[in-house]
């Protein structure tokens, strides 16, 4: 009976494949000089072939998978969950997975170098100069505008009719305090003015209706103050609201020299303790010159007309209260806290300016002045805006935070955020902006503004937050603001306005490209990519591309976030679950099958998405012509990497040196680890083992490239055909070809690259289940090259190797090359060596000794005499389940090691000690006598 894999309708073995590391000189230090054998066996093909051969002194990478019963059922692998979280592979999922028979390619992320300016837009983005906002500008204290009110209404009103009265001649004392009419005053500033003072101003002029004293309770004698304002020269007295010169103020005192108290009562007021304690204001906080004067005219006593029309609707005591005592901290707060701060700002020192202006948010944060509702408001953001024109980086960001503190709207909004900008471009200045909290600013500008209306501030809001999310000094500051959060909800509203207008909203995809690109340089952190996760961005980051897929902008930086995102596990089953996004990737790729930049992005996204899933590979391949999209693909830079050759005597050394691949290889670098993962489908290898511009573009990759060319190209092209060689098809093109291919492998097999070595020797464990290549095989001495690598004391290589002459074993007129070569002897040291730490390869091991002793009649003979009680002595160790599983192993480990030794190979070493045993005898034959 011959051993034969259950997997395999002839017996043979597969291909394996796992990463590893050993280097030539460590295997010549192990046993028998392997590198001798290697050479010698390196320079018997070369005979066949004109070929030389040498192993170098470098490192290589070992790969190997194994055959297992677990892996019968391709469509029961990889369950399609998504974990809450990462979890980390188990020991023994690493082995399970480095001995698959299909095996998945891997392959490095596409780079994406640091802009070297800190612009909108990057050298490499598709937007004409024409047409993309600038990055470059000026920006002065006119451009801010003085008014910061909301928009006028589009209905004008008729101006009103006033007409000067003249009063009639003072009959009483306190009348002689009139003065003829002026015009109106500022109508805004009227409507400053609270109604309920302007109430009880009114109702103590009128002593008419001032409540009965008998009917107020008399138990609180506390006076509350009276608002007032004193300027001496130039100075005013303000009272109940209203700006009274000095001796118009006496006057009024003299007619109603009434204060309201705090139990609803009322007190005189005295002239001196009306201007006791007063100050002057600064000059650049008056009114100004003839215009103070007319306003205090104007205001300083009402006509008789005027108190004719009072209202005389009583008020609720305790609404009068709150509303005086409020505009009275307004008052005092003011001009003891704020006007000090606003005179340090008229000062030349920089140091002492920016010093005032940390003061003065804080002072205005204190008296609850910030926001669009404070009535000096406007006064203020002037004078903060003629400070712009300094050009102090430093004060231009505290301004800019007062201003922002302000709840500026429109143009001021637009300019302040320009201003940021402009100084968030040096990224000199990221420890300014960070020392002054602007993140936080500005990322309540995002939160609080409407988007829609202030689409362009949005849009150099957000530049200098892509400007600094690029420093990892803000990292975690961004994340402990919500920035993830608001980006996410902020991409969200633009996907639902496209979605509800049909159409692009001006700067939109802008925008897009400055809030894409922010993320982009957030997603590196563990701690974001968990709230992608919980906050559900990936199907936003999806709709946004598919609704922006003309902006080759946009889709690029998602596609870059996508990048980095998939190479993480939960992420990429989270964008597999996504079902619409296969579709959406395949329609980048025929939009944009040019742009290399981008489609290497989605090919390397894809190779994520079907690395570890078995239903993202079914269903990417039932997606429409996605099989001719890789084709297509494939065949273009093909083309692109044939015209960029040059002919093999033009290329020199410096051709021969280590390279990073170019534009076109690094895409079909990408794209045969699509086909390689995508075949490992039992649906969809062998539709692509059938196609022949697949199988004759991967032929043609390795007959035109060499290792020194581009090494992971030629690896991944060898790779993604031993997975299509697993399948034994009619149809199958591989079969086909299956001698060329075999030759073809002979170049990797002479090279000096031993990852080259170990990928020719997979597929070559595939192709020898056919007795034609095992014809070939032994013709190029391709044998004594297996059973050289059976010295390299490594599992993986040894692995393979013995994958391949078990293939030899089968035929019976080939089991003779494994005495010729020192086979048994090799496999008996490998069984020996790395028997008790890997029962897989001690299986295979065991089968191959099986097939060669099949026609056995005498043990020693067959084995030779000190190998075959070497054989007794391992085999009955190792069937000894104390001793075999007696390693110190973690818990999953030593689990693993015992499901294989107990179901793979106690079952085939115990049937070959009985074949031992019963063919051995322990009598020593008798010595020929001599005559």
């Amino acid at each position: 009976m011959r051993w034969r894999d259950p997997r395999r309708p002839s017996g043979r073995a597969a291909s394996w494949g796992y990463p590893a590391r050993a280097s030539a000189a460590s295997l010549a230090a192990t046993r028998g000089e392997p590198e001798d054998e290697l050479n010698l066996a390196a320079a018997a093909i070369s005979s066949a072939h004109h070929r030389v051969w040498c192993l170098s002194e470098e490192y290589f990478t070992f790969k190997g998978k194994m055959l297992s019963p677990n892996d019968k059922m391709l469509g029961k692998l990889d369950p399609f969950y998504q974990p809450s979280v990462s979890k980390q592979k188990t020991s023994a999922e690493i082995i399970s997975e480095a001995r698959n028979a299909l095996r998945t390619v891997r392959t490095q992320r596409p780079f994406t170098p640091q802009e070297a300016q800190r612009k909108l837009f990057g050298p490499a983005s598709s937007r004409t100069s024409e047409n993309r906002p600038p990055s470059s500008f000026s920006l002065h204290a006119s451009s801010f505008e003085s008014s910061d009110s909301r928009p006028i209404s589009g209905t004008r009103l008729s101006p009103l009719e006033l007409k000067p009265k003249v009063p009639a001649s003072p009959t009483r004392e306190e009348d002689s305090c009139f003065s003829f009419p002026k015009p109106p005053v500022d109508p805004v500033k009227i409507r400053r003015v609270s109604n309920a003072r302007a109430r009880l101003f009114r109702a103590a002029s009128q002593r008419a209706l001032l409540p009965d004293r008998s009917l107020l309770p008399s138990n609180s004698k506390k006076t509350v103050e009276s608002k007032e304002t004193v300027m001496m020269g130039d100075s005013m007295v303000k009272i109940n609201g209203i700006y009274l010169t000095k001796s118009n103020a006496i006057c009024h005192l003299k007619s109603h020299p009434l204060q309201l108290t705090d139990d609803g009562g009322f007190s005189e007021i005295k002239e001196q303790e009306m201007f006791k304690g007063t100050t002057s204001l600064p000059s650049h906080l008056k009114s100004g010159g003839d215009q103070g004067k007319r306003h205090a005219r104007a205001s300083s006593c009402p006509s008789s007309s005027d108190l004719s029309r009072l209202q005389t609707k009583a008020v609720p005591k305790a609404d009068l209260q709150e509303k005086d005592a409020e505009i009275e901290v307004d008052e005092v707060f003011w001009n003891t806290r704020i006007v000090p701060i606003l005179r340090e700002l008229e000062k030349e020192n920089i140091e002492t300016v920016c010093a005032a202006c940390t003061q003065l948010h804080h002072a205005l944060e204190e008296g609850n002045m910030l926001g669009n509702k404070f009535k000096r408001r406007s006064i203020l953001l002037k004078t903060l805006c003629k400070l712009v024109d300094v050009g102090s980086d430093s004060l231009s960001l505290k301004l800019a935070k007062i201003i922002l503190a302000l709840k500026v709207s429109r143009k001021n909004l637009l300019n302040v955020c320009k201003l940021i900008f402009k100084i968030s471009r040096n990224e000199k200045n990221d420890s300014l902006i960070q020392n002054d909290s602007i993140l936080e600013s500005l990322l309540e500008v995002l939160r609080s503004e409407d988007l829609q209306t202030n689409m362009e501030a949005f849009l150099y809001c957000m530049g200098s937050i892509k400007f600094i999310s690029g420093n990892p000094g803000f990292l975690n500051e961004m994340i402990s603001k919500g920035a993830v959060e608001i980006l996410i909800n902020l991409i969200k509203q633009i996907n639902e306005n496209t979605k509800k207008c049909g159409t692009f909203l001006p700067n939109s995809g802008h925008l897009l490209v400055q809030v894409t690109a922010t993320l982009r340089n957030l997603v590196d952190s563990s701690l974001v990519r968990s709230k992608f996760l919980n906050i559900s961005a990936l199907p936003q980051l999806c709709t946004a591309m598919e609704q922006y897929k003309g902006d080759k902008d946009v889709c690029t930086n998602i596609a870059r976030i996508f990048s980095k995102l998939t190479s993480y596990r939960d992420c990429c089953t989270a964008l597999a679950s996504y079902s619409r996004c296969y579709a959406l990737f395949l329609n980048l790729i025929n939009k944009y099958q040019k742009k290399q930049d981008l489609v290497v992005r989605v090919v390397f996204i894809l190779g994520n998405l079907t690395a570890k899933n078995n239903q993202a590979r079914e269903q990417f391949s039932k997606e429409k012509r996605s099989i001719q999209t890789l084709l297509s693909l494939f065949q273009t830079f093909h083309q692109l990497d044939l015209h960029s050759q040059k002919p093999v005597g033009q290329r020199g050394e410096q051709h021969r040196a280590q390279r990073p691949p170019s534009e076109a290889e690094d895409v079909l670098i990408k794209l045969t680890r699509v086909l390689a993962n995508i075949a490992i489908h039992p649906g969809v290898g062998p539709v692509l083992a059938a196609n022949p511009g697949i199988v004759g573009l991967l032929l043609t990759t390795l007959e035109y490239k060499s290792l020194d060319d581009c090494e992971e190209l030629v690896i991944n092209a060898t790779a993604t055909i031993n997975n299509l060689s697993y399948y034994q098809v009619k149809n199958s093109i591989i079969q086909d070809k299956k001698l060329y291919i075999a030759e073809l492998l002979l170049k990797l097999l002479v090279s000096n690259n031993m990852d080259g070595i170990l990928e020719a020797v997979r597929v070559f464990g595939n192709l020898s289940q056919d007795h034609d290549v095992c014809d070939f095989i032994v013709q190029n001495n391709v044998h004594r090259f297996m059973m050289a690598l059976l010295d390299a004391q490594h599992q993986d290589i040894c692995f393979s190797a013995c994958g391949v002459l078990l293939n030899l074993t089968v035929d019976k007129d080939k089991r003779v090359i494994l005495k010729e070569g020192g086979g048994i002897k090799k496999l008996v040291d490998c069984l020996r060596d790395l028997g008790p730490t890997d029962w897989q390869l001690a299986c295979l091991v065991c089968k191959t000794l099986w097939n060669f002793s099949e026609n056995i009649t005498n043990a020693s003979s067959c084995f030779g005499n000190e190998d075959t009680n070497t054989l007794l002595l391992l085999l009955s160790s190792f069937l000894d389940e104390e001793l075999a599983l007696d390693g110190s192993f973690d818990p999953d480990l030593k689990n693993y090691h015992k499901l294989h030794w107990e179901t793979e190979f106690k079952p085939v070493a115990q049937q070959l000690l009985n074949r031992i045993q019963r063919h051995h005898t322990f009598l020593e034959p008798l010595p020929i006598p001599s005559f």
